[in-house]
């Protein structure tokens, strides 16, 4: 569309059509600009952008010349590319007052000098930058909301996000400020779908029972027919029983939703069945909210452990080539495993535990002074390395703030470790290994551990990692195995971990994936989202 200057002197006139979001942006025009009119307009830039030291830098190396408010072609399609993405801020989740649109619409035609200008000018700048790093990098603070997310959020500075801007085609520029990630463009299209369903009433009615079992028939049935009909896990349908076809449809929405694929609609399978489609639908926004938090380079192989669904997974080049099950951090506080990324760096078979100070004070201190023989599979160590015998200590002499040893656990089959550990070294002493504690692993919620990621089946893990070093990784990993000593094995290829939380993901194929918020952040992540202006905008469905 021709944005063109016009007259009278001053005028501005900004129309959008819904549909096609069409602009029409007329700013002042003068011929031959008078070098009063160019210092007012400088002067009213240089105030206007003064409390933003970076963004006053900018337009100072500039030499104040204008980025929107020109009367080029390219000015007028960076103020129609801008008016276009804060007019439709809601897609992504973003809350449309944070830009203020309307304001910036009416400030623009009520312009009555260069000065006035001046200011509009900065005012777009503004809302460029907020929009470009709320889009890109999240509108909230991650450690704000949750002090167990550890996410270090990259942001972009003003230089980089105005560089891009008047060096790309406009509309290209502002394409590419969202996640480039596949997973956050399937997000937004089951955003788009949730809307349209919730818009369209949602799931219909909800089903009333307390267990519905293969065999049952029933108006309980036909309900739970009907919606997961409209959840588009079953043809169209007149039965009226519990029969095979149903069954099998229950299975499929019981391994969409991290649930035992027993077929019985159970307590657990009836309440994420009866869960609204507005709960879901936050749960999207609360996910593309978590995927602006990721780096942009996930990394072509990486590690993913998705806390919710107590899994851990290998991938490459976005496709699953790894996956298992995990136990993750207990819902207590300080047990609860944290969310950040890192690199994998080495795996260490037959390890050592050492047992946390943290745990061996509040745990294994207080079982030692009941009697100084208990936990025996637990050696002392002192300040020197030196193992100490424990009938040569007086426990009672000690507690949480001066207790003086080292506590370890040698390698061996029953090493709370398991066989083998993976370490990414970090500061806050996470890593993913071995449990002899397999029972575990059946459980369908499994947060039992003290932080750490257990992994069902660890081996299978260490293979999938050697394979990329070694040409027969099974026989090398059993080579050191067998020696029953604690051995540090170097990954040649560094691999990125990424210990998320999603109650909301996608696969490359198949539906849209969704789990319980098991610590509860994703509900105060939304509670931060609403209270930043981010709303639903369809009806109760």
């Amino acid at each position: 569309m021709n944005l063109a200057f016009g007259h009278p002197r001053i005028r501005d006139l900004f129309r959008i059509v819904p549909v096609v979001l069409s602009v029409l942006c007329v700013l002042p025009a003068w011929t031959v600009p008078a070098a009063a009119q160019e210092a007012a307009f400088r002067q009213a830039v240089a105030e206007a952008a003064a409390e933003d030291r970076d963004l006053a830098t900018f337009y100072q190396d500039q030499t104040y010349r204008p980025v929107w408010t020109g009367e080029s072609a390219e000015h007028r399609a960076r103020r129609q590319a801008l008016v276009q993405v804060l007019a439709r801020v809601g897609v992504h989740g973003l809350p449309a007052d944070r830009y203020d649109l309307d304001g910036l619409m009416s400030a623009m035609a009520e312009a009555r000098s260069q000065r006035d200008l001046g200011q509009v000018e900065v005012a777009l700048s503004q809302a460029y930058l907020r929009y470009a790093r709320d889009v890109q990098s999240g509108v909230l603070v991650p450690s704000e909301v949750d002090g167990d997310i550890k996410r270090e959020v990259v942001r972009r500075d003003t230089a980089a996000l105005m560089a891009g801007l008047l060096t790309d085609e406009p509309a290209r520029a502002m394409r590419k400020l969202p996640p480039q990630s596949n997973e956050y463009a399937r997000l937004l299209k089951q955003k788009l779908r949730l809307e349209h369903l919730i818009a369209e009433g949602g799931w219909g009615p909800t089903v009333s029972a307390e267990k519905l079992r293969p065999g049952d028939s029933g108006p309980a049935v036909i309900s739970l027919r009907n919606r997961l009909i409209a959840m588009g896990y079953l043809a169209r349908s007149a039965a009226q029983t519990y029969d095979m076809r149903l069954q099998q449809a229950v299975q499929a929405f019981q391994s969409d939703h991290g649930l035992e694929p027993d077929g019985v609609a159970g307590t657990t399978t009836l309440a994420a069945l009866n869960t609204p489609a507005t709960e879901r639908l936050k749960s999207v926004i609360v996910a593309m909210e978590r995927e602006r938090w990721l780096s942009e380079e996930r990394g072509q192989r990486h590690i993913l452990v998705n806390l919710t669904d107590f899994s851990a997974r290998i991938l490459d080049n976005d496709a699953v080539t790894f996956a298992t099950r995990a136990v993750i951090g207990k819902n207590d506080q300080n047990r609860r495993s944290p969310e950040f990324s890192d690199e994998m760096e080495h795996m260490v078979i037959n390890p050592t535990w050492h047992v946390p100070y943290s745990i061996a004070v509040n745990e294994y201190l207080p079982q030692m002074q009941r009697n100084p023989g208990a936990a025996s599979h637990l050696k002392l160590y002192n300040r020197n390395g030196r193992e100490v015998s424990r009938g040569a200590v007086n426990f009672g002499a000690y507690n949480a703030r001066n207790f003086p040893f080292a506590i370890k656990q040698p390698p061996s089959e029953r090493n709370a470790l398991g066989l083998v550990k993976f370490m990414f070294p970090n500061k806050y002493n996470i890593y993913l290994h071995d449990t002899p504690q397999k029972a575990l692993f059946d459980m369908e919620k499994r947060d039992f551990s003290h932080g750490c990621i257990r992994l069902h089946q660890p081996f299978d893990f260490a293979y999938a990692l050697l394979a990329r070093q070694e040409s027969d990784p099974k026989a090398f990993f059993k080579s050191v195995l067998d020696t029953g000593r604690e051995t540090y094995v170097q990954l040649e290829e560094h691999v990125p971990v990424h210990i998320i939380y999603r109650t909301a993901f996608t696969q490359a194929q198949g539906r849209p994936q969704y789990r319980g918020d098991v610590y509860g952040r994703d509900a105060r992540i939304w509670s931060a989202l609403e209270k930043a202006g981010v709303s639903l905008d369809a009806p109760q469905g």
